[in-house]
């Protein structure tokens, strides 16, 4: 049984459309769903704005600032501040292309892959050749010791 909220307000669309009662909605949700049925206050909300004449149950977008700085060209220049001085901070960065802070620990963390290691910016994720090269010298070091 899907019980994802977009399922429950098309259920609550439909029995309100039928003519039930906000009441008996909530209760026959509650049999159906269990613990993962809506709040009766929500199910009561989305029942006055079906009769205001909402017909869509899925959610409207929420104002806010959109992730349009975001982009692979401010990936790009942030990759390319990065590489040419491996020390830069953050705000460097964010006062260099005019964006937030926030963006910029976002692309560095999760769209380029960059974790920070004594005070420089570092790939998380090593490929195979210098890895294959640590594990040489961990092993030398291993039989010296």
């Amino acid at each position: 049984m899907d019980s994802s909220r977009s399922a429950q307000r098309a259920v609550i669309q439909f029995l309100r459309a039928e003519g039930e009662h906000v009441s008996q909605i909530y209760r026959r949700m509650k049999e159906v769903y269990g613990e993962q049925s809506l709040a009766r206050c929500t199910i009561i909300r989305w029942c006055q704005r079906y009769e205001a004449g909402r017909v869509n149950f899925k959610d409207l977008p929420h104002p806010g600032q959109a992730h349009v700085v975001t982009n692979s060209a401010t990936i790009l220049a942030v990759d390319e501040l990065i590489r040419q001085n491996r020390r830069i901070t953050t705000r460097g960065i964010a006062v260099e292309l005019s964006i937030s802070k926030g963006t910029v620990h976002h692309i560095i963390h999760k769209k380029l892959g960059y974790g920070e290691a004594c005070a420089q910016w570092v790939p998380k994720h090593l490929s195979d050749n210098p890895k294959t090269t640590r594990m040489g010298i961990c092993l030398t070091q291993q039989f010296l010791h």
